[in-house]
């Protein structure tokens, strides 16, 4: 492998420039113009300098130009001076009765550390050096020859000159030396100077990363200091000689107080004797010095010569490695050309070895990395570090690897924006397709991205397993807004999905999103899921959990068209979703009046392909805060829910496997055989890909398949255990038999370490966000090891209902109460009067269905009069199973006050912690209690409601399965959030008059 240089580099240079926060701090904002008004007339007709410096700035994207105040007079100077600060005072010759120089001496009396720069019109005013070659007077002297390059020049190298010591020692930042005693070349050669730096920079900075990368890195462009004598210049030199990128001399400056005509030449002799390889150019006047200057070896530039800014140009291409890497043989024959890291690599792989070893050799390579500001890379390819691999195809492979490993890590948690040119899947694994906001579910995404970087730094579970998130674009709510305004769509009032669907597949998408979308699909060929992120999307209290459309896309056609076509479909119907019944009643319900706008996820599903099938071993939710917790948990320990397959069977509410990632071997929903065989996941979701060619609009492609269907398949032998009825046992290993999904190989024997990765992240996740979290995730679970990987989908914050309201429950409450939960979630006392409820003697669990669409249809009426009601009944609400409670949507229960989970012989269902339903609940501080309905089994236990009571309320719609009642006298409902206890009694004049409804 390639050794580092013997240079002082650090071990690891941040690839994330992070360091560049630090870099520049000295920056030049206010400006002193002190000028006659005749020479301020001269500036304004050669062109306002004020504007000219601001259009510079803004021609480089550079930010912050800093502003101008002109006075006439010294004095006019000396008392603005003690007003205000200034960065930065720029002097004409002549101010009346005061020269430059002793202006400039006078500031320095009381402004020690303020530069002071003499701009004149002429040579002859320019000169200020006192004989020592120093000048007490004023810090450089530059001449106005009506070119506003010089203004920008001036600001950069005052900055350079105060930024340069720390900006070396933390970011390795490179310092070319200018050696030029001559105000006149002085003035023509730093602005060139600085144009090569900045057109550099800002071709580096194209290379797929955003804009606030660019920005920050546009800090770590090389430092150019100037030198008007021998002994400041080897001062300089020595002092920087580990950054030193390149001196340029004039051949003739003063030494010793006097000028002398070899000065340059023995100043390059002894830098070459102290760095071998480093560029050097004599920029002399006096062509006599061309040969001597090229036996030190330095390159030889006349500055007479007319085409003097090519000659620099050409060095900086040839020396410096700015510009393209021309790949050449030894001979000089072209062979390749690269623009960018990533046409280096390609164009590394394709060249012949002798040009490899050619470059290396030359340190061509390492001078190229350097110019993009890629330290620790350019010193590990530095030819004293490749020098001992002789073989040329080792050498290459070595260089690479080292290559592509810079352009990996450099983009882990960073969202870049898309570039057609320059998008690469197997490196970048966030990018962004827009300008605009990315949405709360795709800020969440990128936010744990950048997280989950950092604690991989460290040792943490996190650094020794394969943790990331899925490959990802986001189309940013550009898009969206640009759809609608283009289509001109409009919402209409009570539109049925359908309608709403119908109409955006109908319209056109922009040609620039068309345009960006099809080159991304070109790159990829694995599954992807189509996901929303709205505006409005996982923000806490109003988390929109669930309520917009996925898809799910097998992405394998092997017309590409086809495959676009569907990604268009999958884009557009997720856009519809926005203007859907349910998210708009949900909106309603959190009085959000905004018009929502939508951004759109397109990211790798994660999985693997077994048969015609694709999808993840393991998925689940893992909450930080644990709502019903059982001895020895504790609600701090939080709680998972997983599922083989995808984790709809998990956010859906259907059978899946409840766990603490703190106990993960205490399962009491799995205390007997009986208990395991009764509750262990016997359907899951898979993709089937059998049909790629096929889009529909309902999810069909997301087979929900029975477990026994997929035995042979790697995921269900890892997770299974075995069942033997002859022994009504249940072993747990993969032996002839039965197969159970217990997932006992994970969380009791820990052939994957997944409860550790959750208590981790669950700590990465509340301390990042502030508060509780939940957090969505899939595992692609192999036996070879190395192969697994834990995929990171999803992060929200989630509501504890730890409010400081006091609620105490009274004894005499608990002997009135007419239902008593001692598994409540929520925190406060609510009063209302109307009730709609499953009435016991119709439920039937084959028609969930119907009475979720009965519950809407109540819900509306209520909703609309500003009743909010107990919504009482069976089973899981919201689940998607309809066999284990009442499927209803946000839509049909979106006025609900307060509701109640009944559990009791006929329908069992664990606590819906973790569904999308039960976040929406939890965020909006509904009440929700669980209570064992005894009174229909053995009588009034520790939970029970009174059907009795409830049953002789008035009736005021009766439907085949629900009935909504009303009491006379408004019921009060108290939740304790701190002991999980509820009770609902009826009100009386004892109790304190109350609003309608806190919730």
């Amino acid at each position: 492998m390639i050794q580092a240089a013997p240079t002082s580099y650090p071990e690891e240079f941040d690839p994330h420039f992070k360091v560049f926060h630090e870099l520049m701090a000295f920056k030049v904002r206010e400006i002193l113009l002190v000028s006659s008004p005749y020479d301020a007339y001269i500036l304004e007709e050669d062109g306002s300098m004020a504007s000219r410096i601001i259009n510079e700035y803004h021609g480089l994207n550079l930010s912050q130009p800093p502003r101008i105040t002109w006075v006439a007079t010294a004095e006019q100077a000396f008392a603005l001076l003690e007003k205000k600060r200034f960065d930065l005072v720029v002097t004409m010759p002549h101010l009346g009765g005061m020269d430059g120089c002793t202006f400039g001496r006078r500031i320095k009396e009381h402004h020690r550390d303020l530069p002071v720069i003499l701009l004149s019109h002429s040579v002859r005013d320019a000169v200020v050096v006192e004989e020592n070659g120093a000048s007490a007077c004023i810090d450089n002297t530059y001449v106005w020859c009506c070119d506003s390059d010089i203004l920008l020049a001036i600001v950069k190298n005052v900055e350079d000159r105060r930024n340069v010591d720390f900006d070396t020692r933390r970011a390795m930042v490179r310092v070319i030396l200018l050696v030029e005693d001559s105000a006149v070349h002085r003035s023509s050669l730093l602005p060139m100077l600085y144009g090569e730096v900045v057109k550099q920079t800002q071709a580096v900075l194209d290379e797929g990363l955003n804009e606030k990368h660019r920005l920050l890195k546009m800090r770590a462009r090389p430092k150019i200091l100037t030198a008007s004598t021998y002994e400041e210049a080897l001062a300089l030199f020595n002092r920087y000689r580990p950054y030193i990128f390149a001196v340029m001399s004039d051949g003739r400056f003063p030494r010793g107080g006097r000028l002398q005509d070899s000065a340059g030449l023995e100043l390059l002799r002894y830098i070459r004797s102290t760095s071998g390889d480093l560029p050097l150019l004599m920029l002399s006047t006096e062509t006599i010095n061309e040969q001597p200057a090229r036996r030190i070896p330095a390159v030889f530039a006349d500055k007479n010569a007319e085409d003097l800014p090519a000659q620099v140009h050409d060095f900086f291409l040839r020396y410096l490695g700015f510009g393209d890497f021309v790949f050449r043989l030894p001979d000089g024959t072209e062979v390749g050309r690269a623009a960018s890291l990533g046409e280096f690599e390609q164009q590394l792989r394709r060249v012949p070895v002798r040009s490899v070893l050619y470059h290396a050799a030359n340190n061509h390579f390492s001078h190229w990395v350097m110019a993009r500001a890629e330290v620790g890379l350019a010193a590990r390819l530095h030819r004293e570090g490749v020098a001992s691999i002789t073989d040329g195809e080792q050498l290459r492979s070595d260089i690479i690897a080292e290559v592509h490993a810079l352009r990996r890590i450099r983009q882990e948690g960073v969202v870049a924006q898309f570039s057609e040119r320059d998008y690469d899947p197997e490196i970048t694994d966030f990018v962004r397709i827009g300008r605009g906001s990315m949405g709360g579910k795709a800020r969440g995404i990128a936010f744990i991205a950048s997280r989950l970087y950092l604690a991989k730094r460290t040792d943490s579970i996190l650094s020794r397993c394969r943790v990331r998130i899925p490959r990802t674009c986001v189309i940013t709510n550009t898009g969206f807004d640009d759809f609608i305004a283009l289509n001109n769509l409009h919402p209409v009032d009570d539109e049925p999905d359908e309608a709403i669907a119908r109409r955006f597949l109908a319209a056109d998408m922009p040609d620039w999103l068309l345009a960006d979308l099809r080159s991304f699909l070109a790159r990829i060929d694995y599954p992807l899921s189509v996901r929303s992120s709205s505006m409005l999307e996982d923000a806490q209290f109003r988390p929109y959990a669930g309520l917009y459309t996925t898809f799910m896309l097998a992405n394998s056609a092997r017309d590409f068209e086809v495959r676009l076509q569907h990604l268009i479909r999958a884009v557009k119907l997720v856009y519809a979703s926005t203007w859907f019944a349910s998210p708009r009643a949900f909106s309603r319900s959190i009085g959000q009046s905004r018009q929502d706008s939508m951004a759109v996820i397109i990211q790798q599903l994660a999985g693997s392909h077994y048969g015609g099938f694709f999808y993840p071993a393991i998925s689940g939710v893992v909450q930080s805060y644990n709502y019903y917790p059982v001895a020895p948990m504790q609600p701090e320990d939080g709680i998972a829910r997983i599922a083989l397959g995808f984790g709809k069977t998990v956010v859906e509410g259907e059978q899946s496997l409840r766990f603490c990632p703190s106990y993960p071997s205490n399962l009491p929903q799995f205390s007997t055989v009986e208990d395991i065989l009764a509750n262990a996941q016997r359907w899951f979701y898979c993709l089937d890909c059998s049909d790629p060619d096929s889009f529909v609009t309902d999810n069909a492609n997301l087979q929900r398949r029975p477990v026994d269907d997929a035995v042979d398949e790697e995921p269900v032998r890892m997770l299974s255990s075995t069942y033997l009825p002859e022994e009504h046992r249940i072993r747990d290993a993969d032996l002839p038999g039965q197969k159970v999904l217990t997932f006992a190989p994970v969380l009791k024997y820990g052939i994957y370490p997944l409860p550790e990765l959750l208590r981790e992240l669950l700590h990465l996740g509340r301390e990042g966000m502030g508060c509780e979290v939940e957090i969505e995730f899939a595992v692609d679970l192999h036996r070879e090891a190395g192969r697994s990987v834990f995929y990171f989908l999803q992060i929200r914050p989630i509501v504890t209902g730890s409010e400081k309201l006091e609620v105490h429950i009274r004894r005499q409450e608990r002997q009135r109460a007419v239902i008593h939960s001692r598994r409540s979630l929520g925190h406060g006392v609510f009063r209302m009067r109307d009730v709609v409820f499953v009435h016991p003697r119709r439920f039937d669990p084959a028609s969930t269905r119907n009475m979720a669409r009965q519950i809407g249809r109540i819900n509306r009426q209520l909703h609309r009069q500003g009743r909010p009601y107990l919504l009482v009944g069976p089973g899981r609400w919201g689940t998607a199973d309809p066999w284990l409670g009442i499927p209803v949507q946000w839509g049909d229960i979106s006025g609900v006050g307060a509701i109640v989970e009944l559990q009791n012989a006929g329908v069992r269902a664990e606590a819906s912690q973790g569904t999308h339903f039960f976040q929406n609940i939890t965020s909006l501080g509904i009440p929700y209690l669980m209570v064992t309905d005894q009174a229909a089994e053995e009588g009034r236990g520790e939970e029970f409601i009174d059907w009795n009571w409830l049953l002789g309320l008035e009736i005021v719609r009766q439907e085949q399965y629900i009935t909504h009642v009303v009491a006379g006298e408004s019921w009060i409902l108290k939740v304790d959030g701190h002991t999980s206890e509820g009770v609902l009694f009826p009100a009386d004049s004892d109790t304190p008059t109350l609003p309608e409804d806190q919730s």
